[in-house]
């Protein structure tokens, strides 16, 4: 496995990904938020939901899985809860424009939750986060995908739940928490990835066919496939089996289109966004002092290696974005490949790296 990278220029790598996907097919203002949201994925470092699916996104395009242009058509609506249906516009184009809506509802309302249907592939849900948290607001974010079944319930060995993640954004008065995670061990595409490096998972998600727990990500495309198992493994995965359920029940449910309806929808997902004005509770200051007391406490937490004290989640990511900003955003060669594979598909070139090295 080769553990070289390769860096670009931020700013050249955006108008890259954005030419591309007008290119195939995306309306100027489609094709900016794709690309923005997907690089802002690589950023803070989820990779798997980053530049990587811009290959995807542009095929979908080319073959009219998602939409180039258009607009969510609401398909009903009170005072602080709507439903959406995206008519397969890409996730990153619809997303933002539900977490503006919900946050103007929850200015009024002091919350706001929109649902939404037949949204392409979302990406990272922690791209999403600070639309809110920079306006002092409280964001929730869940998704799930129609057409995949990839996680197993607990005791079982066989896939009926997609890998769906959950995300928390909230405001402090340094940096905000910001929390993306999935119900399930693992997300499939970590998978992919460990299984594109060579590599085996970190620790054994993967439940066989014959009932085995494994760490080899090639087993996730055999056939029969193993089975992601929910987030506290052999153990306590009922936690993530019930996490999943709810994420389901908020997502599918609430939107009326789950896999019955959307069993042939590939990667587009079902999605449940909530704003929180904490302001309408109390006063904002008084909010931002308890968060600030809760990170502090767990920042003073006395670590089990005094080399890794205790971070706040979201703080590693945003380090992370704040260093491929100054340094260039970096890719590994498998992703490169992906990105190359793109660069063929739509015929504009990537642009010049700016250095290689391990």
């Amino acid at each position: 496995m080769s553990s070289a990278v390769t860096r670009f220029d931020y700013r050249q790598l955006l108008q890259w990904a954005d030419e591309s996907l007008q290119q195939a097919g995306a309306s100027g203002e489609i094709a900016r938020h794709v690309a923005f949201y997907l690089l802002e994925g690589d950023l803070l470092g989820y990779s798997t939901h980053g530049l990587i699916r811009l290959l995807n996104n542009c095929q979908w395009l080319q073959q009219g899985k998602s939409l180039g242009k258009g607009q969510p058509t609401v398909v009903s609506e009170r005072a602080a809860v709507a439903h959406w249906d995206a008519n397969h516009l890409p996730g990153p184009y619809v997303v933002p424009q539900a977490i503006e809506a919900a946050t103007a509802m929850a200015k009024q309302a002091g919350t706001g939750t929109i649902v939404i249907r037949r949204s392409q592939h979302i990406a990272a849900l922690a791209a999403y986060l600070s639309l809110a948290t920079e306006q002092g607001m409280v964001v929730s974010l869940m998704c799930s995908t129609p057409g995949q079944r990839a996680v197993a319930p607990f005791g079982s060995k066989q896939a009926i739940f997609s890998p769906n993640p959950f995300a928390l954004g909230v405001p402090s008065s340094g940096q905000p928490l910001l929390l993306d995670i999935s119900f399930s061990m693992t997300a499939a595409g970590k998978v992919r990835q460990a299984k594109a490096n060579d590599v085996a998972l970190p620790y054994q998600a993967l439940i066989t066919e014959q009932g085995e727990w494994t760490d080899d990500p090639a087993s996730f495309f055999a056939d029969p496939p193993s089975a992601i198992a929910p987030l506290g493994g052999q153990k306590l995965g009922y936690k993530g089996y019930g996490l999943t359920l709810f994420s389901e029940i908020m997502t599918m449910a609430l939107s009326q289109y789950g896999r019955r309806q959307g069993g042939n929808d590939g990667d587009a997902n079902s999605v449940w966004v909530q704003v929180i004005d904490p302001s309408a509770f109390g006063p904002q200051k008084a909010f931002l002092q308890q968060v600030d007391d809760m990170l502090e406490d767990c920042r003073q937490a006395t670590p089990i290696d005094a080399n890794e004290p205790v971070r706040i989640p979201g703080q590693r990511a945003l380090q992370r974005k704040a260093q491929q900003l100054k340094q260039g955003v970096a890719y590994s060669a498998a992703t490169m490949k992906v990105l190359q594979r793109c660069e063929e598909l739509v015929g504009v070139t990537l642009p010049t790296a700016l250095s290689d090295g391990a």
